[in-house]
């Protein structure tokens, strides 16, 4: 069915005559006065309506990435209740058979927790860009220090509790001027974007950097510089990324009966998601267990996080269609997700609350005269002990002489 509208004077003034033509129907209307220029009273209700129905792609990932980041973060408390307990009854850590933190059922609830969050984490992959979804897994640290203060009495000082708030702030920033529209939506699309020289190009850098980092400097500074192995881990992570957002896109394809399954696309990035997974969290365990866990964690976050946020912009290429203002907003809001989570961890070992600060107000007393100082003459030792000089004489000075009489 094909609407035609015709304008009978050519023009939309009022008294004009308009023809709408809809397959054999022609209706004749007479345009009797313009729109009012005051604004409808549900305007603002049906833009925030329409702009969901249009973008509900996007809120549906951006929900499953605060799902995945409340489960992985929440798993964390689990897990150290089921440890605490088990340690308090006496039992180690590793039983008989080494598997003595599974006979609790906290533990494994956590295990739950973090499978399920990861699903999620999945999800949200296939309907919001990465530009939003990989910079809101700080979330995850941030539930994790909040609970963990209220159910197992850990201390949050006032810096810790400063970046917990930095991170809402840069977080909600980021949501509100990052792209909304999935550019890219079939297997098709993605096996298109991934043969794009400049993200060919950047791919060959990425795995030349990583084997030089593996085979040549780990060995050699891997034990003293705490960033070798990070950045090992970060860029093997965005490689993770990539295969996780085209599995995602994959599965989508799938359920929409789209031709995937004979497509070979789905099972390269399945072993590259299984390869990056395993190298990932080979050298992620090997800086733990060299390096402090304060430092470990926000400097992979930062590293990690900003070359997934590059990898996404030379493949997919969402932040083109982004205004100047947008892109400030998002970067502001990266920006502010990387303090909080940089003061987050790096200060929580500092005992730092409201009552350390100092006191602002002003002292209006007198303040108090300084002590004379008593310099006995019995002993002319003490006499020459507490004479300074107080600037080595200039040629045009002549030398000071003390003279001392016993």
């Amino acid at each position: 069915m094909e609407l035609r509208v015709a304008y009978t004077n050519g023009s939309c003034e009022n008294g004009s005559l308009v023809s709408l033509y809809c397959s054999s129907q022609e209706v004749l209307c007479q345009i009797v006065s313009g729109l009012s220029p005051g604004v409808p009273s549900n305007a603002t209700l049906i833009s925030w309506q329409e702009s969901v129905r249009k973008n509900y792609g996007f809120y549906i990932g951006l929900g499953l990435a605060i799902l995945s980041s409340f489960l992985i973060g929440s798993s964390v408390i689990f897990k150290k209740k089921g440890l605490i307990r088990l340690v308090a009854t006496g039992a180690t850590r590793a039983g008989r058979n080494g598997h003595g933190a599974l006979a609790s059922h906290w533990p494994l609830f956590s295990n739950f927790l973090v499978s399920a969050g990861e699903v999620a984490n999945f999800g949200a992959y296939a309907f919001a860009p990465a530009t939003v979804v990989t910079p809101l897994g700080a979330l995850s640290v941030l539930i994790s220090a909040i609970f963990s203060s209220y159910c197992l009495g850990e201390s949050l000082n006032l810096l810790g509790k400063l970046g917990c708030a930095i991170c809402v702030a840069g977080s909600t920033v980021m949501v509100i001027h990052a792209p909304k529209e999935e550019k890219v939506t079939t297997v098709v699309e993605m096996t298109s974007k991934m043969k794009d020289t400049g993200f060919v190009v950047f791919a060959v850098l990425l795995v030349v950097l990583c084997l030089v980092l593996i085979f040549i400097v780990a060995p050699r500074y891997g034990q003293r510089n705490i960033l070798i192995y990070i950045i090992i881990c970060s860029v093997i992570g965005s490689f993770s990324v990539t295969a996780v957002k085209g599995l995602g896109i994959t599965i989508n394809n799938f359920f929409r009966g789209l031709p995937v399954v004979r497509h070979p696309l789905p099972y390269i990035l399945s072993l590259i998601l299984g390869l990056s997974i395993i190298i990932q969290v080979n050298f992620l365990n090997r800086a733990l267990d060299i390096f402090n866990t304060s430092l470990v964690f926000p400097i992979y976050y930062v590293l990690f996080t900003t070359v997934v946020v590059v990898s996404s912009i030379i493949l997919f290429k969402e932040w083109h269609t982004m205004s100047a203002l947008d892109i400030v907003g998002t970067l502001s809001g990266f920006v502010s997700i990387i303090l909080g989570v940089f003061m987050l961890h790096a200060f929580k070992d500092l005992d730092v609350s409201q009552i350390s600060l100092p006191h602002m107000h002003k002292n209006t007393g007198p303040a108090p005269a300084p002590e004379p100082t008593v310099i006995k003459l019995e002993d002319k030792n003490v006499l020459v002990d507490n004479i300074e000089l107080a600037s080595t004489p200039s040629p045009q000075q002549k030398p000071k002489v003390f003279m001392i009489n016993s």
